[in-house]
């Protein structure tokens, strides 16, 4: 038996939808998972099974085969879990066809059939509206998340048997335009909740902060020890406007991509985004990098501030990294397997002794 089933990966900040095709056939009991899988894939074949049957289902004592197409894009993750899951389910005649009839499937499975959460919902439910699909079946820690998306249905799901059996709770919002509403909350330092009305004195600081903020100019704060040029940096953000739609769902994806939204979010990001990393961290944590291209932290400030604290303790190479970001808002990262763009305009502040 063949079934076909939708799941998704995520390209730097953009979804990619990925087929997952499970073939049942007779012969020694084996599950093959082909498709330039990484460990990571691999492995769900024994979390697949031990959901399978722990949620009170029979998993096939034949060979199965798994194919996640495109064949040439190295798939990694556990994303993948609950369309395998649903594969073999359909193909053995254990799930109905209505279930995942134009849907897209993600979600990471427990060993006892829990459905869990996985980073990148947010772009990959943007992908599938893209591609004209109807329903995305999420985990219900993510249904917040791809809710942002308007347009589509949005199901939440606990656990596999639940899910199987007809334990669905439908969610979404109809068709239109615009961005959904904000909850109100921030991915940032709880001290940025401080703003100007806070400091006394200081009235140089705060005109050149106003300025900076006015004119999106980079600012640099020099200055002996104790004399506020961290405290007022840290005030920055509260100087810039809140974040309009196009560029809320950007920064929401970015931190959707990097796992850092938390929680049941049920709005974008609306105020401006502020990183501050030490000054030990290395180029790829500062512009993002690794065998698979990862954001780094001018990424994570894209649309808001990043702070650079006692700039010269940084690495010479890191501080020359900048200069493309800072010139093309964008950063740039070339792999023997592609090239990986990755949006970064921000507000540089940074602050040093003399």
């Amino acid at each position: 038996m063949y079934a076909k089933m939708l799941s998704a990966s995520v390209v730097g900040i953009e979804g990619r939808l990925i087929e997952v095709e499970v073939n049942i056939s007779s012969g020694l009991p084996q599950v093959s998972v082909v498709g330039l899988p990484d460990p990571a894939v691999r492995e769900s074949v024994e979390r697949v099974r031990s959901a399978i049957q722990n949620s009170g289902m029979t998993f096939p004592l034949d060979r199965i085969t798994v194919n996640l197409a495109p064949a040439d894009v190295r798939k990694e993750g556990s994303a993948y879990d609950l369309a395998i899951a649903a594969g073999i389910l359909l193909a053995s005649g254990q799930l109905a066809a209505e279930k995942i009839e134009g849907a897209l499937l993600i979600g990471e499975l427990s060993l006892s059939g829990e459905i869990r959460p996985v980073p990148g919902v947010l772009p990959m439910a943007e992908r599938a509206r893209s591609e004209g699909l109807r329903r995305v079946i999420v985990p219900e820690a993510s249904v917040g998340e791809a809710q942002l998306i308007e347009g589509i249905e949005v199901f939440g799901v606990r656990g596999l048997g639940e899910w199987a059996g007809g334990g669905t709770t439908r969610f979404g919002r109809p068709p239109g335009r615009g961005a959904a509403p904000s909850s109100g909350d921030a991915i940032s330092d709880p001290a940025d909740d401080a703003d100007l009305s806070d400091v006394i004195g200081q009235a140089h600081g705060k005109r050149a902060l106003l300025i900076a903020a006015a004119g999106k100019h980079n600012i640099l704060f020099v200055g002996p020890p104790g004399t506020g040029k961290t405290m007022l940096c840290r005030r920055l953000p509260t100087l810039l406007p809140p974040l309009d739609d196009e560029e809320a769902l950007a920064v929401t994806k970015i931190y959707s991509v990097c796992g850092k939204l938390g929680g049941r979010r049920h709005g974008l990001i609306r105020r401006r985004p502020f990183r501050s990393p030490h000054h030990t961290i290395s180029i790829a944590g500062l512009i993002g990098g690794g065998p698979s291209p990862k954001p780094g932290e001018v990424t994570l400030a894209h649309h808001g501030v990043l702070f650079l604290d006692e700039l010269p303790e940084f690495p010479r190479g890191a501080l020359e990294a900048l200069r493309q970001p800072l010139e093309d808002f964008r950063v740039t990262i070339g792999r023997a397997r592609g090239v990986t763009q990755f949006p970064a305009h921000f507000l540089l502040a940074v602050s040093m002794n003399p």
